[in-house]
């Protein structure tokens, strides 16, 4: 089980932060801040889409064709914590190393876009914003928050592909 998770967590993990690495680029280099939450979904998808191979992959090679629930859910649990904690790292590394200014250019950002707000809106904007801003000044804050971005989304398809490839016994084929 180990190489299989380790194999579809990697191959996950790298498309993930492929998705990441092209978002951050796109967003600090326009300025806008405008990431494709669209396209950042679709990736995230199509990444966790090897947690469904994986445990498929680890049903039909390891253990002749049969599933719990629970033994998929646990496959498909840690290839979603490597793929995540891929993407963490890379965001990490992102982050500290290429875009350390990040959060205040982004605060500036959101509160020049919100000055059309009435007063008590803007002044909780600013005080959400700069929360944030603090936040992220502690890297455990950033590794939690980022987790919150991705696993949510890999426990998803986990959840659902154990439900899909679960098989408890061999089912005899009538000719």
């Amino acid at each position: 089980m180990k190489k299989n998770t380790l194999v579809f967590g990697l191959i996950s993990g790298l498309i993930a932060s492929s998705m990441l690495i092209a978002n951050a680029i796109k967003c600090y280099q326009d300025k806008d801040f405008e990431g494709n939450m669209i396209l950042g979904f679709t990736i995230m998808i199509i990444a966790f889409a090897f947690i469904f191979v994986g445990i498929k992959n680890y049903r039909d090679q390891f253990n002749n064709g049969l599933i719990s629930f629970w033994k998929a859910f646990k496959v498909g649990l840690f290839i979603a914590f490597i793929a995540s904690s891929i993407y963490v790292v890379v965001c990490l590394i992102a982050y500290y190393a290429f875009i350390p200014d990040f959060m205040e250019k982004y605060t500036a950002h959101e509160i020049a876009a919100a000055k059309n707000l009435p007063a008590v809106e803007l002044q909780k904007k600013v005080a959400d914003m700069n929360f944030y801003t603090e936040m992220y000044k502690n890297p455990i804050y950033v590794v939690l928050l980022t987790y919150m971005e991705i696993l949510p989304v890999g426990l998803i398809i986990t959840l659902l592909s154990a439900l899909i490839l679960k098989k408890k016994e061999k089912q005899v084929e009538v000719a």
